[in-house]
């Protein structure tokens, strides 16, 4: 049996997101799509003889004890009580805090990878389970495919979406969540929707929006930068924010041939981030084991 694997963890667009109601513990009720983008970090999982869980390389902004790959292989660890442990390096190319899902994905690679080097032979509900304690993201990654989404993450059904190329913005300015979704203004009651109603409309639909945006927006005003730059570079594009923020993507509105994407992103403000992504169908950890 091998005693290393390396594994993909794919970010993610919140194709819309809408926000239901609330909780009495205080948790949102949120509607969405998730779409899987082939943009990734890398996640390299070592067997250990020792029971000790460790992240073998620094990562900018991320303290080891809070890392949630970090988090993920102790809590796997815990509950099925593995004897061994594990050396754990993470490749960040996802920038932190940009509505992305990176350090979930991340989280999801990581029980994924594990439960296969460690032979525990969990479900992927199971693994989703386990995975809920850790983010509310989590169990979509483990699911592995894109899905429209409800409560607070947990309820999720498989959508097929067509193939597109994206651009997505990070105006290296992070949001944090929990101050966006306690804001005043958060608007906290869209009405329902169904996923037969998201899959019979046009995409894009401007019906389907991200609530968390006009917030956002005045928390960060770098993210109205990055929809008016879009806007102006790909006219007809209809950008919005992916999750609480602070990155910006639209679908690109032609033929990739017809665009000419080397130098789209050319004049970028100096600290932005961009990038031209593909969505994806299956998140790529699963493609070196099973997904059963």
């Amino acid at each position: 049996m091998t005693n290393t694997l390396t594994l993909f963890a794919p970010a993610k667009l919140n194709l819309f997101l809408h926000i239901i109601g609330r909780r009495s513990d205080g948790y949102h009720l949120l509607q969405s799509v998730f779409q899987l983008i082939d943009w990734c970090d890398t996640v390299t999982l070592t067997s250990t003889t020792n029971n000790r869980i460790s992240r073998t390389n620094p990562v900018a902004g991320i303290a080891e004890e809070e890392d949630l790959v970090v988090r993920a292989a102790t809590l796997l660890q815990r509950k099925c009580q593995v004897p061994i442990g594990a050396e754990i390096k993470l490749q960040k190319e996802l920038p932190v805090g940009a509505g992305l899902g990176g350090g979930s994905s991340d989280a999801a690679s990581t029980l994924i990878g594990l439960n296969a080097l460690w032979d525990l032979q969990l479900s992927r509900a199971q693994l989703m389970e386990l995975g809920l304690e850790l983010g509310a993201d989590v169990p979509f990654f483990i699911h592995g495919s894109n899905a429209f989404v409800e409560g607070i993450g947990e309820v999720i059904q498989e959508v097929a979406l067509p193939e597109r190329l994206f651009i997505v913005l990070y105006p290296n300015r992070s949001i944090a969540t929990k101050a966006l979704f306690a804001h005043p203004e958060l608007t906290r009651d869209h009405a329902p929707i169904t996923i037969n109603g998201f899959l019979a409309s046009p995409l894009p639909d401007p019906a389907f929006i991200n609530d968390c945006q006009a917030v956002a927006a005045q928390i960060c005003p770098e993210v109205k930068h990055a929809i008016d730059w879009i806007t102006e570079a790909l006219p007809g594009a209809k950008p919005q924010m992916s999750g609480s923020g602070s990155s910006v993507f639209a679908a690109i509105p032609w033929q990739a041939d017809t665009v000419n994407l080397d130098s789209l992103l050319q004049n970028l403000p100096r600290e932005w981030t961009g990038r031209i992504v593909r969505g994806i169908n299956k998140n790529p950890a699963y493609n070196l084991i099973s997904s059963d």
